[in-house]
């Protein structure tokens, strides 16, 4: 059957196999950590239900694994175990509700795994480690190669008896039959190794017997992956040879797609917000013109108008959207209807959903302070209509106040600034984090929406707030820099929000000094080297930006470092500072071995901790009004907190 070549709406259906979608928006596999006994919870039914409910076609579940000698992470669902099936029939009786198709993906992580919770070895083509679990493997033979396919069969035949409307076999970021496919991790010379047919007999075995235990009656689907990036990976001439032997065995209904591998280059699978968004789309259009089959495109989607420009330029014929439905339940409903300025956008901060998730932690989501928590019934709202005043437009102000009001109260809101926003306004202004700016302005729009009165420029007191004589107040009001001990008075050190607000601009020789491992210091130490500055950043930790490895930002930044001439020196405090004519000198001591040396810089810049703005709750504390503080008010943290405490400060009002 010839490919249509033209594009799509994001509002039409598709064929899949037997099955007709009713749009063109699917919410891909991706690892929440809501297993518990490796079966499926409550968790999980809430989760992908409420997807389900904001439009989504069609669900692929987190993946289901098919042989006991893999469970690389502790919350892995295991599929093989038969004590899975009331779950599934659970979770699949809650999506079918709505109108939504759902799959499950079918995996063996192979290498990409670890003994610890099995005490079994691992299974993969050949002996080599992964770079990141470092277990060297078993090779497996002609026997376990069986039983792994007939793990495969028995699996999908168990997901069809609990309800799923298909499968998805992965052959992407973490698989064993990637591990065949790919030439660097494949070297056997026997009928499964060699060129590229024999390296992909394994998965066309697996399809086969996929499609054998399911039917006609079930969508089967291929996740494959289109340049891993990594040497000896699978590239795109190879992805698109293996799309064509898949389309010739007749058993596959779509194709989905991906980049990067779960360890060496898990950057690319999860892009932070330094990636452009769709950078993915060459791997689907390139699939797209060699097959007939329904491709998916991913490529950290955020936006309805970025799903609708793929599915025109017709680059795939559908959108896999991950962390925008995470972010926004509804994005697909807010998409069809053509509701795009009521999206909560991801701003692909990679905080709560991947950052927690590799932490063993389940899925959350920094602008989505639901999101994991589906299946928690809100409080039940006994007093509506309260007068509530919040005082402080960042983060958890806004969130207060839009909560509030979306249950029902009065809200005003004062901010002290001209705009609402607060710390991440400011951080906004830093290379590669403008998207930090649409969490702020959606809730600013929610507010607007829900009839917050928000009045800005209005620095308001205690006793101004006593004289409105509100049922309740949110105290809000962030926190402030503190000037390190060393620092004394000069000018010439400032901290990073002053270089962000624009009230400070070192040039020249600048030390940016690191004590909080993240974004505030390699964000202001790019700025400056772009504005020509020579910068050097210093930090008491083994490495600058520490926690920019969770959120998988430190690949791009370390590059960008590089190519900037940013010097970094780590395992150093900064014990002293003397001010002369012609520069700073700063002492650094190195923790480990206590030697000193000097650096000579025109300026210092310092990301070091806060301390909250919390006068205005002092003073109302003891006033006899119902008084909260949330956010950075409370403790400086990080804006995930902020929103979520705000949330949960309205929640409580009126309960």
């Amino acid at each position: 059957m010839p490919r249509d070549v033209g594009g799509a709406d994001s509002q039409d259906t598709l064929r899949i196999g037997p099955f007709t979608l009713r749009n063109r928006m699917i919410f891909p596999a991706h690892l929440t950590n809501f297993s518990s006994g490796g079966t499926i919870t409550e968790q999980h039914i809430a989760y992908y239900e409420a997807r389900a409910r904001g439009g989504a076609a069609m669900i692929i579940t987190e993946e289901h694994t098919v042989h006991p000698s893999d469970r690389p992470y502790e919350k892995l669902i295991r599929g093989w175990d038969p004590a899975v099936l009331p779950g599934y029939r659970r979770l699949t009786s809650a999506v079918h509700r709505h109108g939504t198709r759902i799959l499950a993906q079918l995996n063996h992580n192979g290498a990409q795994g670890s003994s610890m919770y099995t005490a079994r070895p691992l299974w993969s083509p050949g002996t080599d480690p992964d770079p990141l679990f470092r277990e060297v493997p078993m090779v497996i033979g002609e026997p376990e190669i069986a039983e792994l396919v007939d793990g495969y069969f028995d699996v999908a035949r168990r997901c069809i008896d609990g309800g799923f409307d298909g499968v998805e076999i992965q052959c992407s970021q973490a698989s064993i039959l990637r591990a065949f496919l790919a030439p660097g991790t494949n070297p056997r010379t026997d009928h499964y190794g060699g060129d590229l047919h024999g390296r992909a007999r394994l998965l066309l075995d697996v399809v086969a017997a996929v499609r054998a235990a399911v039917g006609r009656e079930a969508v089967v689907g291929v996740r494959l992956s289109g340049h891993d990036g990594t040497h000896g990976g699978i590239d795109i001439d190879d992805a698109v040879r293996v799309a064509r032997m898949l389309e010739t065995t007749g058993h596959i209904d779509y194709l989905n797609t991906s980049v990067g591998v779960a360890t060496e280059t898990l950057h690319l699978i999860e892009a932070p917000m330094a990636t452009p968004h769709g950078y993915s789309l060459f791997v689907p259009d390139a699939i797209r013109a060699a097959v007939s089959l329904p491709v998916v495109g991913v490529g950290r989607f955020t936006r309805p108008d970025q799903v609708r420009a793929a599915l025109s330029s017709g680059v795939c014929d559908l959108v896999g959207a991950v962390r925008a439905q995470i972010a926004d339940p509804d994005f697909a409903r807010k998409t069809l209807s053509g509701r795009d300025d009521e999206v909560r956008p991801c701003i692909g901060c990679n905080q709560e959903c991947i950052g927690r998730v590799g932490l063993g932690r389940w899925i959350g989501c920094t602008v989505n302070p639901r999101a994991g928590l589906e299946s928690e019934p809100l409080p039940r709202l006994r007093m509506p209509g309260l007068r509530v005043l919040v005082v402080g437009g960042g983060p958890a102000g806004l969130q207060a106040a839009a909560t509030a009001a979306e249950r029902g109260h009065a809200v005003t809101l004062f901010e002290k600034e001209t705009s609402v926003g607060g710390q991440i306004r400011t951080a906004a202004v830093a290379p590669y984090r403008g998207e930090l700016l649409a969490a702020v302005e959606s809730l600013e729009a929610q507010c607007r929406r829900r009839g917050v009165d928000l009045r800005t420029g209005v620095a308001a007191t205690a006793d101004e707030v006593r004289a409105q004589r509100p049922d309740a107040v949110i105290i809000a009001t962030g926190a402030r820099p503190q000037r390190p001990s060393w620092a004394g008075e000069s000018p010439r050190v400032v901290d990073v929000r002053d270089v962000l607000d624009g009230r400070a601009a070192p040039t020249g020789r600048v030390l940016v000094v690191d004590d909080l491992g993240f974004h505030e210091a390699t964000s202001v130490a790019e700025l400056l080297a772009d504005r020509g500055c020579d910068v050097t950043v210093c930090t008491p930790g083994m490495i600058v930006g520490q926690d920019l490895g969770l959120t998988l930002d430190m690949d791009g930044w370390l590059r960008r470092a590089h190519e900037k001439c940013i010097d970094r020196i780590t395992d150093v405090t900064v014990t002293g500072l003397t001010v002369r004519d012609e520069g700073l000198d700063v002492s650094l001591a190195h923790h480990p071995t206590g030697r000193t040396r000097v650096l000579t810089v025109d300026g210092v810049v310092v990301a070091t901790h806060q301390e909250p703005v919390d006068e205005m709750w002092t003073a109302l504390v003891e006033s006899g009004i119902r008084v909260s503080r949330v956010g950075d008010a409370v403790t400086p943290r990080r804006a995930h907190a902020a929103i979520l405490e705000g949330d949960r400060a309205a929640l409580e009002l009126g309960v």
